[in-house]
């Protein structure tokens, strides 16, 4: 990609040019795309075009005021796809955490443009040993004005095992000058939201016919790994699923970061010349039915 192809990204995107294949990476709830740099590089290193857009509302201190809905996330993550389909023939798709369930969305109502799926510690309900007990008590709330007077805090491990990396992050954070309760809680708007988006996506699972690869940690702190199985279980395509044995939520940061990477990058290459072979495949058989019509 030329620098006169440049990518239209929003502010605090993370973009890095390549080839004509295209990586649509989304960040998790109150995160941002710093948490997939490492898997964004991999895939560059590769030739592949990257783009991790910051999505307005989903952000971390994107949306203060809790005025923000799901359908707006989903609209920024559409036209960020629209932006990566002006530079890409191919579009793999992956999110991490709450980020996936936006992902399996845009794979569901556009099945013909995304053409893989990535999910990092996919996340349909907050459920890990680390999440308090009465976060279940959100189950009873039922109208958002009521849930925005709610603020709910994680405690540590906060998604992340390795202890000097877990400390990493903290004090970078810090260095802002914002409060750890910025970084790891989350306003009962946000989480209403979430919780909207997440219904819209389950109950149409089995319409997302993508292969897709999902990484989970085994001791997920903040999404039990049924999460990760009930996708297993119910999308409609071919899935591959990795646990992971050593990492907590944060599979993209955490200590097995370079072996996601690794897999994320052989699930691609795997998946693209099959994409490639098919296509070949498609464009012989044109030409044989073309040569048939003419004789």
């Amino acid at each position: 990609m030329s620098k006169q192809e440049k990518i239209n990204a929003h502010r605090g995107s993370l973009v890095i040019p390549g080839g004509k294949i295209g990586v649509l990476l989304v960040h998790s709830l109150g995160g941002n795309p710093v948490e997939l740099r490492f898997v964004a590089q991999g895939l560059a290193r590769q030739g592949y075009t990257v783009y991790c857009p910051l999505i307005p509302g989903l952000g971390g201190g994107t949306d203060t005021s809790g005025l923000s809905s799901w359908q707006d996330w989903y609209a920024a993550l559409e036209a960020a796809h629209d932006e990566l389909k002006t530079h890409c023939d191919v579009i793999i798709v992956g999110g991490l955490s709450a980020g996936s369930m936006l992902t399996l969305r845009l794979a569901r109502e556009r099945p013909s443009e995304v053409d893989g799926l990535l999910l990092f510690a996919p996340t349909i309900w907050p459920n890990g040993w680390a999440i308090p007990l009465h976060f279940n008590l959100f189950a009873l709330v039922y109208h958002k004005w009521s849930a925005r007077l709610l603020h709910l805090r994680q405690r540590a491990p906060y998604g992340i095992k390795d202890e000097r990396i877990r400390n990493f992050v903290i004090d970078s954070f810090k260095s802002e000058g914002r409060p750890i309760e910025d970084m790891f809680g989350r306003g009962g708007g946000l989480v209403w939201e979430f919780k909207s988006l997440t219904r819209d996506v389950k109950r149409r699972l089995g319409e997302i016919k993508q292969h897709a690869a999902i990484f989970h940690p085994r001791e997920d702190d903040q999404s039990d790994i049924s999460n990760a199985f009930k996708l297993q279980r119910e999308l409609g395509g071919v899935v591959e699923m990795t646990v992971l044995d050593d990492s907590y939520h944060m599979v993209t940061l955490d200590r097995q970061r370079v072996y996601v990477v690794d897999r994320t990058i052989d699930f691609t290459h795997r998946l693209t010349e099959r994409i490639a072979e098919a296509a070949a495949v498609s464009r012989m058989r044109h030409r044989v039915n073309a040569v048939a019509a003419a004789e």
